[in-house]
Formats: structure tokens, C-alpha cells, sequence
């Protein structure tokens, strides 16, 4: 009976480390977030500068005093809160300034997301103003669907849109609130 008794404890032993072993699940991604708060960033960088390449050619940089890591989210982002600056370079070197008080960077889709006081400055020296503009880097194109003011050295134009090519030489403003030519003789 005594040796009933153990070959029955053996079972049930068994049976709990079986169960526990296959109730135990093997999930990285749980196993990455621990220790980290679901809010957090999983990194913080400050003073960023990073340049965008193609085929050894700098085609952007962006500039920001602090950078917030979000890959750590299944739709992964990073965010600058403190503003960008991020400048386009056409293919004969010369730049287009965005600067903007806040960004974020999705990286899945290669969007950025430019908010707050947006202002771009053309090669041309024309510029626009925007509270809110999108960059897509696989497009190589700049949208709005915010009020933008457009200031050139011949007028100013106001819309509720506003679309370009990175380079600023083929742009769309829709919707167009008000055009204001202005006087290039201001001697007379």
C-alpha cells in the first residue's frame, strides 16, 4: 500500500509540473515590456540630428533637441516634443527649411507629422505657414488639410489645403480663401 501511495503522489507531481510547464507561455513581446510602463517611450535622445540619405546624396536632416522612442509599440512612432527642424535638399543641393513645434515619425508608414506654429521656407525664399503639415518620405510629398498662408514676393494667398513635391516647384493650394497681389515698385 505504501507503494501505492508514492507511484500516486509521482502522478500528481507530474500532472502539476505538466500543467504549470504548458500553462506557461513563451511571449517575447510581454517578456520586452517588463519593466517598461505601457506610456513610456523605451528610449529618450536629446540634441537628435539625423540624416536621410539616397545613394550617398543627403536628401534630409532633421533636427531636434529631444527625440521620444515609441518602437516599442505595436504601430511604432517617435515623437519630438520640444519641435523639428527638418531640411529637404532638392537634387541640385539647395534646401527648403520645415520647422514646426512638434512632430511625431511613424515609422510603418514614413509619415511625418509636423504641428504647431508650422513654417516652411522655400530655396526660393517663398514661404508657408500652416498649424499642421504632413511630410511623406516614401512620396517625397507635402500636404495639408489646415488653413495655409502662402507669401511669396508677388502675393500672399490664404486656403484651407495645400500640396507640394519636396522641393516646393510644383504646388496645389484648394479651397483658396483670399489672394493678395502685392506691389514689387514699392519706390513709387
Amino acid at each position: 500500500m505504501k507503494q501505492t501511495s508514492s507511484y500516486s503522489l509521482f502522478n500528481i507531481v507530474t500532472a502539476l509540473a505538466v500543467t504549470m510547464f504548458f500553462s506557461c507561455k513563451n511571449n517575447f513581446k510581454e517578456v520586452q515590456q517588463i519593466g517598461v510602463l505601457q506610456n513610456e517611450p523605451i528610449g529618450i535622445a536629446e540634441d537628435m540630428n539625423l540624416k536621410y540619405t539616397d545613394s550617398g546624396r543627403l536628401i534630409a536632416n532633421l533636427i531636434s533637441p529631444k527625440m521620444l522612442d515609441f518602437s516599442n509599440r505595436e504601430f511604432s512612432y517617435n515623437e519630438f516634443p520640444d519641435g523639428v527642424t527638418l531640411n529637404l535638399y532638392d537634387e541640385r543641393n539647395k534646401k527648403s527649411v520645415i520647422v514646426a513645434d512638434y512632430a511625431i515619425v511613424y515609422n510603418n508608414t514614413d509619415l511625418i507629422d509636423l504641428r504647431g506654429n508650422v513654417l516652411i521656407t522655400t530655396e526660393t525664399k517663398d514661404s508657408i505657414f500652416a498649424q499642421q503639415l504632413f511630410y511623406d518620405q516614401k512620396r517625397d510629398w507635402v500636404f495639408s488639410n489646415k488653413p495655409i498662408k502662402y507669401v511669396s514676393p508677388t502675393k500672399i494667398v490664404t486656403g484651407n489645403a495645400f500640396d507640394s513635391n519636396r522641393d516646393f516647384t510644383s504646388y496645389g493650394i484648394s479651397e483658396v480663401t483670399s489672394t493678395v497681389y502685392l506691389d514689387e515698385d514699392t519706390s513709387q
